[in-house]
């Protein structure tokens, strides 16, 4: 699961059962990492690629991933030029290296992500798994889960590499930002997190997130406290 800290972040965490999570970062202050779980270090975005983090994410595990929603202005903000002249750095720190994870578009011929692999793979640079965004505004559980399904098969069979779901949830973005109830987005993920366990080249997914907000409706697992949502109960049941 992504996470950032709120009170009681860290037995939230451990309460969930998680088997991993990360933080955008290339470390977790505030967060202690349970026995259960390990910790995946991320280059946020050009800012992130200096020595001090890169040597962090050298110690954090055998894994790391690539920029963060390069093709948002809110996110990283990258060109995919300025991503692939520092691609050899994160290359160098000989981790499993997942791709930028796009906002959307991952499997749209010419796209950012598209674009990207395509140099990647013209300078021989190496790609381990692609990272994958995707937030559904359709509330319905059975289509929600079956657009989230295809979408990820496309991106596999454009690009061949094992996948990484690092950011999911309902959410309509469409308008404004609208999230479905407490039970909506329970039953999803529940449903979702069958429909990802058939699919062999996913290899990990994670839920945005692991903290909700305490004064409204939102996607996350637990409450401050912490206190866990119907959300979290799903999470817990499906691994």
């Amino acid at each position: 699961m992504g996470v950032w800290t709120f009170p009681g972040v860290s037995g939230a965490l451990a309460d969930s059962g998680a088997s991993w999570y990360y933080t955008w970062a290339t470390d977790h202050p505030g967060v202690n990492t349970p026995a259960s779980a390990g910790f995946v270090p991320m280059v946020w975005g050009k800012d992130s690629a200096d020595a001090a983090s890169l040597g962090r994410a050298r110690a954090a595990g055998p894994y790391l991933l690539g920029f963060n929603e390069p093709d948002m202005a809110a996110q990283s903000n990258m060109t995919v030029d300025q991503a692939l002249t520092l691609w050899p750095s994160l290359e160098a720190n000989g981790k499993v290296l997942g791709s930028p994870a796009v906002a959307y578009g991952g499997d749209t011929a010419g796209g950012w992500l598209d674009r990207f692999m395509s140099g990647a793979r013209d300078r021989g640079y190496r790609v381990d798994f692609i990272a994958l965004h995707w937030y559904g505004g359709d509330f319905r559980t059975e289509a929600a889960v079956g657009q989230l399904k295809s979408y990820i098969e496309a991106v596999h069979a454009r690009y061949g590499k094992p996948v990484w779901l690092t950011e999911f949830a309902l959410t309509d973005f469409s308008q404004g930002t609208r999230y479905p109830t407490d039970d909506q987005q329970a039953a999803f993920l529940s449903a979702a997190s069958t429909m990802l366990a058939g699919l062999p080249y996913v290899q990990r997914w994670a839920w945005f997130g692991l903290p909700a907000s305490d004064s409204g409706p939102s996607t996350g697992l637990y409450r401050s406290g912490p206190t866990i949502t119907p959300e979290g109960r799903a999470f817990r049941a499906a691994r």
